[in-house]
């Protein structure tokens, strides 16, 4: 498993730097979806978003990336809240494998900018680690004041990736979202779930993806929008 930020069911091709002995790896991806949901939540007003970044990864397991989004958060303007348009994120980690037993794990830090913000503070960070074995992984999150000065936060996500017949992927995931104080979800919920079950496929080097993605928060707890609720979300993405 890895934290760097690329499409659901995308196989990076990679650009080889230096000599055998040592060397690197350079990727990216770009990507069109038709609903940013980020842990459940749409983060892009239900529209379409456009995506894409790159990543740098050490043969020692060392890893440095960057991705980006558009965003609209415009819901919240007459409350002086969050307007921007862009989501920025970096992030660097360490991944690896116990040997030919199965085992992975992945160790990394990440910081969320939203540049062209004038309302709420939206920047955070957070540090992450999680295990993996074979198709199963098991991850947690912890940000010490969450999206838009939240407080803490803290995450668990579970989720199963299956490939088959050489070009389609099941997905299913499952993640527990909570707060230390209130603030985040408008009616002072402190905790929530998120879930996605999606199917991808790889046509002539193109990723395709169509997911079932939500939460079980209702309309009063999402700032009476149904960015929370089921949507199934399609992505076509590409990587480079």
């Amino acid at each position: 498993m890895s934290f760097k930020k690329v499409m659901p069911f995308a196989v990076a091709s990679v650009l080889t730097l230096g000599a055998s002995a040592s060397f690197a790896e350079i990727s990216g991806n770009i990507a069109l979806t038709s609903d940013y949901k980020f842990r459940g939540i749409s983060q892009s007003d239900e529209s379409i978003a456009v995506q894409g970044g790159f990543d740098y990864e050490h043969e020692s397991g060392f890893y440095l990336g960057t991705w980006g989004s558009s965003v609209d958060f415009d819901v919240n303007d007459a409350d002086g809240g969050l307007d921007g348009s862009l989501e920025l994120d970096v992030y660097a980690g360490f991944a690896g494998s116990f040997g030919d037993s199965g085992f992975g794990y992945d160790i990394a830090a990440l910081y969320y900018a939203y540049p062209g913000d004038d309302g709420l503070e939206g920047d955070y960070y957070e540090v992450a680690a999680g295990l993996s074995w074979n198709d199963l992984s098991l991850s947690f999150a912890y940000s010490p004041d969450y999206y838009a000065e939240t407080g803490k936060f803290y995450y668990v996500a579970g989720g199963y990736e299956l490939g088959f017949a050489e070009i389609w992927t099941l997905s299913l995931h499952a993640g527990y979202n909570s707060f230390d104080e209130e603030g985040f979800l408008s009616d002072g919920a402190d905790s929530y779930w998120d879930y996605s079950v999606g199917v991808g496929v790889s046509v002539m080097g193109v990723d395709l993806s169509l997911a079932a993605v939500g939460t079980d928060l209702d309309e009063d707890e999402v700032f009476g929008t149904s960015w929370g609720d089921a949507q199934a979300v399609f992505t076509i993405s590409k990587s480079m």
